[in-house]
């Protein structure tokens, strides 16, 4: 009777566990607005690029909103579900006392979003070699 009752438990474990290993049929569409295209989403371009969403049942459609307020225009008017910016954006939003307001919910990167990038590779670079060159110290409308 042990036996029976051990076999009986063993076949509803299996049952619940390979019941819950179906395949996802439905695919949600994921509209994403970034704020510009950037190194720090490199893992996004690339899960797009592989369809790693799409195994995980969501289509994302990206598309570059041309700066942080395009991006909660974006987000407020329902052009996209999600926007990749900077959190001044919610703040200015929600300091206007604006009844609907976005929500921060994710941090993407924890450093400084800067890059020093030049059209030579230089395998022995040195900081004095930028005396007296001129650097772009970010985008129009970027929050450096």
């Amino acid at each position: 009777m042990k036996k029976l009752c051990l076999i009986i438990a063993i076949i509803l474990c299996a049952t619940f566990v390979f019941s819950a290993c179906g395949t996802n049929t439905t695919i949600t569409k994921v509209q994403l607005s970034e704020v510009t295209h950037s190194v720090f989403y490199a893992p996004q371009y690339v899960a797009i690029s592989k369809g790693f969403f799409k195994d995980v049942g969501l289509d994302v459609q990206l598309q570059n909103g041309q700066g942080a307020d395009k991006v909660m225009t974006a987000v407020l008017s329902g052009q996209c579900d999600i926007g990749l910016a900077g959190p001044e954006s919610s703040i200015y939003v929600y300091n206007e006392g604006k009844e609907d307001y976005s929500v921060v919910f994710a941090q993407l990167t924890k450093r400084d979003g800067s890059f020093l990038v030049g059209k030579n590779p230089d395998a022995n670079f040195k900081w004095i070699n930028l005396k007296g060159k001129n650097i772009i110290g970010g985008r129009i409308g970027g929050v450096p």
